[in-house]
């Protein structure tokens, strides 16, 4: 809007916009979109919110499914983020990827909607086995890129931060961001589009910490693999998602209040 007042913020995407990381399913996910809507509830405005996205969602799962739900909402703020699960399946598509990221661009902006979308962070540097994928996200971060400039979408550059690859901003699984890691995503979001009382803070390295060597590491490696990468494969092999039998969690614009942080937060704001 004109007057960079948003009043009715409506959100897109897969696990990281579900919040994935940030709580659980037993207490909830909170995630970047719902701490970009405390932000925007910060200015004093009733702000409605919707949240339509799913885990394990592909981008264009994305577009079928909540486009047009999105669209009958009207809102006057969107996010659009979705392609890492594509990213990681063994048949990738760049340009059918965009074309469906591109699609909802354009769907939305037609009616007003100031819409924004992310780049991606080397997942190479938090996960090693990732390194073959390393490619397909900075070709899918390139095309983003040159998808919002023909629509007027604005692009947060997260994939860009050197702080994105800390790993004290991702969760045990090195998929999904901490609640840090939302933290800084919601951060640089208010910040890009010029909400008050934001800043590029969000951008600024962690402190120095102790990075565990030799057997340690391996020994972290092998319990990473137990624990995330075997599930993962398991599933992939099954042809099952994560968000199968899955709904949004909040499909309807409903008024969002700023929140107390919790002592996790308040724990994960010491570090930064």
């Amino acid at each position: 809007m004109p007057n960079g007042e948003y009043l009715r913020y409506v959100a897109l995407g897969d696990s990281q916009t579900e919040g994935l990381g940030d709580g659980d399913d037993t207490v909830g996910l909170r995630g970047f979109a719902d701490r970009l809507a405390e932000h925007l509830a910060a200015g004093g405005s009733e702000i409605l919110y919707a949240n339509l996205a799913v885990r394990g969602r592909l981008a264009g799962q994305v577009r079928a499914e909540q486009l047009g739900p999105a669209l009958a909402l009207r809102p006057d703020l969107a996010t659009v983020v979705a392609g890492v699960n594509d990213v990681l399946r063994p048949r990738f598509d760049a340009a059918e990827v965009t074309g469906h990221l591109e699609e909802m661009f354009a769907a939305l902006t037609r009616t007003g909607t100031h819409v924004v979308t992310l780049t991606f962070p080397d997942v190479s540097r938090i996960v090693p086995l990732a390194r073959p994928v390393r490619p397909r996200l900075l070709d899918l971060n390139d095309r983003i890129r040159a998808a919002a400039g023909r629509h007027g979408v604005t692009v947060v550059e997260t994939g860009r931060s050197a702080v994105a690859t800390d790993p004290r901003l991702w969760g045990a699984d090195r998929l999904h961001a901490s609640p840090l890691g939302h933290e800084r995503i919601a951060a640089a979001t208010a910040h890009t589009i010029g909400l008050p009382g934001s800043d590029d803070a969000w951008s600024l390295p962690l402190p120095p910490q102790t990075v565990p060597t030799g057997w340690r590491t391996a020994g972290a490696e092998l319990r990473w693999a137990a624990a995330f990468l075997g599930p993962w494969l398991g599933r992939r092999m099954r042809a099952r998602s994560s968000g199968d039998g899955r709904t949004a969690k909040r499909p309807r614009l409903l008024p969002m209040t700023v929140l107390s942080p919790s002592a996790e937060d308040r724990g994960q704001r010491e570090l930064s």
